[in-house]
C-alpha cells in the first residue's frame, strides 16, 4: 500500500485552495497557522480571511529612498537614473498601479510582488514560493504570504514558519515619489 503525506492525501481527495489550507493548518504547530489576511486583488477589490498568527518586519525612515537587500528603506532620496540591475520600473501615478498608493496595498508584475509596507516605504519580493515553486506569494499587511500552503516570510525574506523555512528572495526598491524602481 502506498503511503501519502497529509498534503498528498487531501489533494487526492479533491481539496484545493482555501479548503485545503484550512485542513492543512487545522492540526499543525501554532506558528504554521493561517494568519488574518487582507488581500488587495489587481482589480482593487479586497477580501479578508481570519485566523491566527503574527508577523514581523523592519523598516526605517518615512520618505522615499533607496531600499536595501533586507527590504528596509532609508529616508534618503535617490537619483533613479544611476540604478543598475533594474527588474521593474513602476509609474506610481498610473491608475493601473493605484494599489501602491495605500499602505498594505500591493501588486504583482513580472513575477514580483511590490507593496507599500508603511507610508512611503516600498518592499518587493519574488512571487515564487520556496516551499513549492508556485507563483502564489502575496503581501499580507506586514509580511509575505503564500496562498497555496501558508508559508510566511517577513519583509527581509526570512521564513516565519516551517513552510517558509527556506526564505524568500527580496529585492531593493527606490523611489523619487512618482517612479518606483525594483532592482537587485
Amino acid at each position: 500500500m502506498e503511503r501519502y503525506s497529509r498534503y498528498q492525501f487531501l489533494k487526492s481527495m479533491g481539496f484545493k485552495g482555501a479548503a485545503l489550507m484550512a485542513l492543512m493548518t487545522s492540526c499543525i504547530r501554532e506558528e504554521d497557522t493561517y494568519v488574518e489576511a487582507l488581500s488587495v486583488n489587481p482589480n482593487s477589490s479586497t477580501g479578508t480571511s481570519t485566523g491566527t498568527g503574527t508577523g514581523t518586519g523592519t523598516s526605517t525612515g518615512t520618505g522615499s529612498g533607496t531600499g536595501s537587500s533586507t527590504g528596509s528603506t532609508t529616508g534618503s532620496t535617490t537619483d533613479l537614473s544611476t540604478i543598475t540591475n533594474r527588474l521593474l520600473t513602476i509609474d506610481l501615478t498610473a491608475t493601473a498601479n493605484a494599489a501602491l498608493k495605500t499602505v498594505g496595498g500591493y501588486l504583482v508584475k513580472s513575477g514580483i510582488v511590490v507593496a507599500q509596507s508603511s507610508a512611503g516605504v516600498y518592499v518587493a519580493a519574488t512571487q515564487t514560493c520556496t516551499h513549492e515553486p508556485k507563483k502564489k506569494i502575496i503581501f499580507n499587511k506586514t509580511e509575505y504570504y503564500c496562498t497555496d500552503h501558508g508559508a510566511r516570510f517577513d519583509l527581509t525574506g526570512r521564513g516565519l514558519n516551517s513552510f517558509g523555512s527556506k526564505g524568500l528572495t527580496v529585492y531593493k526598491t527606490a523611489t523619487d515619489g512618482t517612479t518606483l524602481v525594483v532592482y537587485s
